[in-house]
């Protein structure tokens, strides 16, 4: 796919769908996070094939570590924090964990339009999630609050650490599709205790399993197949701004699917989202399409 930044989108509008999914299913959230990774980083794998074996090197097998790390850590946030507030810690930071780690380790430096812009979507964000949630943030002690928070934080920076890995990789060659197999291929071995020691016998109903298999298929194989195919156009930084796109979906279909209502607040920091995100992504497409142009 040519175009990296609707790749991306793409991938964002699945991770939006995973939240609906999940609640198909009666299990630990843990549990269908490590069933996810398995399911989708199997799939990867299997997609990678022969190519699996030339994209292994030491920083992609860390950058998978830092895929399972993230899980554990978005969980742990969430569970003292609360949703809103540990969802908006762990993914608004993650843009700006992407746009620092690329610029101190690659001096790749993201320019004033995408500052602005990723400020005005994680404003957005976090108007969207707070505004919605009518009984406010679940209330916590201040010090549990304070390491959800940095659980929270944690988790943005390993979301980072692996994107630009993944980045990194593929611009110096290494085939997407490899790139992803390894990472989640790698955190999903990683993951495999994890659902042992949960249980796997949940999944027994009809609707339950098609739930699983879709969540690792469709949010995370899927997902990040697109994700890799647009880092090869799209600079990491502006993939992980346009990222934010996911709690906008996951908003849309709660309304739409699960019947929630959204409060002024929560619509207008939807419109402040999407109007960043266009800001983002309109300057590569632009760029794109003056590279197709030339002879």
């Amino acid at each position: 796919m040519r175009n990296g930044p609707l790749a991306v989108v793409a991938a964002a509008v699945l991770w939006g769908t995973a939240g609906t999914a999940g609640l198909v299913v009666s299990a630990d959230s843990v549990a269908l996070a490590a069933a996810r990774l398995v399911i989708g980083g199997a799939a990867l794998a299997l997609l990678a094939g022969a190519g699996l074996r030339r994209a292994v090197s030491p920083a992609l097998l860390l950058a998978a570590v830092a895929v399972a790390a993230y899980q554990l850590c978005f969980f742990a946030a969430i569970s003292r924090t609360g949703v809103a507030v540990g969802t908006v810690v762990a993914i608004g930071s993650g843009p700006v964990f992407t746009g620092l780690v690329s610029w101190l380790l690659y001096r790749q430096r993201p320019n004033a339009r995408w500052a602005l812009a990723t400020t005005a979507a994680i404003c957005g964000c976090a108007a969207l999630m707070a505004g919605g949630d009518e009984g406010g943030p679940r209330s916590a002690a201040g010090g549990e609050a304070a390491v959800g928070v940095a659980f929270a934080l944690l988790g943005g920076l390993l979301y980072a650490f692996y994107a630009v890995s993944a980045a990194r990789a593929i611009s110096k060659g290494a085939q997407s599709d490899a790139v992803m197999g390894v990472l989640f291929g790698g955190a999903a071995v990683i993951s495999l205790p994890v659902l042992a020691l949960t249980g796997v016998q949940w999944p027994a109903a009809p609707h339950s399993l098609l739930a699983v298999v879709y969540l690792g298929l469709g949010t995370t194989a899927l997902s990040y197949f697109l994700y890799g195919r647009g880092l090869r156009t799209t600079p990491v930084a502006t993939a992980a701004t346009l990222a934010l796109a996911e709690p906008a979906v996951a908003a849309l279909l709660g309304v739409v699917v699960l019947r929630e209502r959204l409060g002024l607040v929560s619509t207008a920091g939807l419109l402040a989202l999407a109007i960043a995100l266009v800001v983002v992504a309109l300057p590569e497409r632009m760029r794109e399409r003056a590279l197709e142009s030339q002879p």
